[in-house]
């Protein structure tokens, strides 16, 4: 089968005045190659008529779609470009893709107008509330919303509006082809010009001609409907209203699948807020839980346990966990169902299991002048000899994206569909590693016969700048590079780089702050040591204590560094 590289020249050149219109043209025709069977025939038709447009209003249409909203005052189209905007507007609407003077109501109308104008289009509804002159605008909108619910054509809320405002009617249409191009609606129209600015660069990957995120017109609705009530939840809607909406998982769309179980987890957090401890249970259970092929959420799970808790259905929080202490997850589990069990026997007055002590993690403390925390510790450890580089979570991710590069690109079914992806598609997904599980060998192999050194070093210099999940390219510079190669044991990379891939999400945050290099240490004697810094109050979060016990597990030099200030009386 044919394949497109993903990197070739897709961007138009950004001194043609209308290469956005060029861009668009290209997801326009890409989505009806790779799509077009999942299109309905509004879609199409929207296809079809967009081709035959002139291209002024080709051009201003497209201007309008990378804009926010779908309401727009026609003194505010006016691109040069373009020319005139009636003219090409004219063209929009009488083909149904612009609407010409749509009904507003007043929350529309207040994004529409400025203050001044709203003084004038309102003046005899503010005069009747009793309003003062000097009403603000959040002011204006509280008292005359409850008192002007109908909406209105702008000609009629003010007859001496000086221009008009027109509806674009087909954003929804326009966010779905964008939606079938990118595989996400994070992604947006930007990435052209980005890419041809050259402040994003990606990774050339052949994609086959049926690489897609979508297969079926039903994961496409599926992907909006939870996007659309994710948008409302963060705009403050009632969660019981959300819930009613909630449709069902598509449990044969394991990616789809896992975006269901985070927005229940979403509404079941904002539920616990209000106090609808119900909801929250039944939101979380339903995310929790594996249902046939699918696994649960953790964080859904351990949400469920602690709110049952704190309800005191201990009973029932104690027989949900024990079968999961037999076979945690994942350690974010484990550590939870250590603190979580033991608390739930003493209160049924049962014996707790054994358990095994997080080890304590070697500490010290420093007393420092006041200021950044981690800055100050590292101004203070910092030697010729032994340097001190702020890291965090930079610096292992980086050399476990560089050598296993070839692996994490491998152009696999699902994991690349369009030329700006910033990492495979199927990053986070439960078979990720399985897939490539070969290639990560072959990758990791490199730590045992020596080869790593080089394979980094070419990596980076050869990928430099392209967009990678774990290299982070402005905190990873070539003199870090080389004194982490040359301090690093290859046996305590492979065990990190392992770490990783035991659970990626998880496992690439919680790494310590600074590493300090010792390149003049004792033969038998580790040549760096990491440090995680605390300020006071600070305390380790989970993903820290986790990887600092599995530090101490594999003789990783790590330890804690806390603070305080001079003159704090501590």
């Amino acid at each position: 089968m044919n394949s497109t590289p993903a990197a070739a020249p897709v961007t138009a050149p950004l001194d043609d005045p209308r290469y956005y219109l060029a861009n668009f043209r290209f997801v326009l025709a890409w989505v009806a190659e790779r799509h077009g069977d999942l299109l309905d025939a509004a879609e199409h038709d929207f296809l079809a008529a967009f081709a035959v447009l002139p291209e002024a209003s080709q051009a201003l249409l497209v201007r309008m779609v990378m804009r926010k909203g779908e309401h727009f005052r026609t003194s505010r189209l006016r691109y040069p470009e373009i020319g005139d905007t009636e003219a090409a507007l004219a063209p929009l609407v009488a083909s149904g893709l612009v609407e010409a003077a749509p009904e507003l109501g007043l929350e529309a109308l207040f994004r529409q107008l400025r203050l001044p104008e709203l003084r004038r289009a309102l003046a005899g509804e503010i005069a009747a509330a009793g309003l003062p002159a000097a009403t603000g605008k959040a002011a204006l909108l509280e008292v005359l919303a409850p008192r002007l619910t109908e909406p209105r054509r702008l000609a009629d809320w003010w007859p001496a509006a000086p221009d008009r405002v027109v509806r674009l009617a087909v954003m929804a249409t326009c966010d779905r082809l964008r939606l079938m191009f990118f595989g996400n609606l994070r992604q947006d129209w930007a990435e052209f010009v980005l890419t041809e600015l050259g402040l994003q660069r990606f990774e050339r990957v052949a994609i086959t001609p049926d690489s897609r995120a979508f297969r079926r017109r039903t994961e496409v609705d599926a992907y909006l409907a939870l996007h659309r009530l994710r948008e409302r939840l963060e705009a403050g809607e009632a969660v019981s209203a959300l819930c009613a909406e909630l449709p069902a998982p598509l449990v044969d769309n394991a990616w789809l699948a896992a975006r269901h179980r985070r927005l229940c987890v979403a509404l079941g957090r904002q539920a616990e807020r209000e106090g609808q401890g119900e909801p929250a249970l039944a939101l979380y259970a339903q995310a929790g839980w594996p249902e046939g092929d699918l696994p649960g959420s953790v964080e859904a799970r351990i949400r469920h346990l602690r709110l049952l808790e704190r309800r005191g259905a201990h009973a029932a929080a104690l027989a949900l966990a024990e079968p999961l202490m037999k076979a945690p997850a994942s350690e974010e589990e484990a550590q939870a169902l250590g603190r979580l069990v033991p608390r739930l026997c003493r209160r049924l007055g049962l014996s707790p299991p054994a358990s095994r002590r997080e080890p304590a993690p070697r500490q010290w403390t420093l007393t420092l002048p006041p200021g950044p925390v981690e800055a100050a510790v590292c101004d203070h450890l910092h030697r010729d000899a032994a340097p001190v580089h702020y890291v965090e979570n930079s610096l292992f991710t980086g050399l476990f994206g560089l050598l296993c590069w070839e692996a994490l690109f491998a152009p696999l079914p699902g994991a690349f569909f369009h030329p700006f992806h910033h990492g495979p598609a199927d990053l986070y997904r439960e078979d990720f590693v399985a897939r490539r599980r070969a290639r990560f060998e072959t990758c990791l192999a490199r730590l045992e016969t020596g080869e790593y050194r080089e394979a980094i070093r070419a990596t980076w210099q050869e990928k430099h700048g392209l967009a990678s999940p774990f290299v982070h390219w402005g905190a990873l510079d070539e003199a870090l590079l080389e004194r982490a190669l040359d301090c690093l044991p290859a046996a305590h990379l492979r065990a990190c780089f392992e770490r990783l891939l035991g659970d990626l999400k998880a496992n690439r945050a919680g790494l310590p702050d600074l590493i300090q290099f010792l390149p003049e240490a004792p033969q038998d004697e580790p040549r760096y040591r990491l440090i995680e810094v605390k300020g006071p109050g600070d305390r380790l979060q989970d993903n820290q204590r986790r990887w600092l016990a599995f530090f101490h597990a594999r003789e990783i030099p790590a330890a804690v560094c806390h603070v305080r200030w001079a003159g704090d009386g501590a």
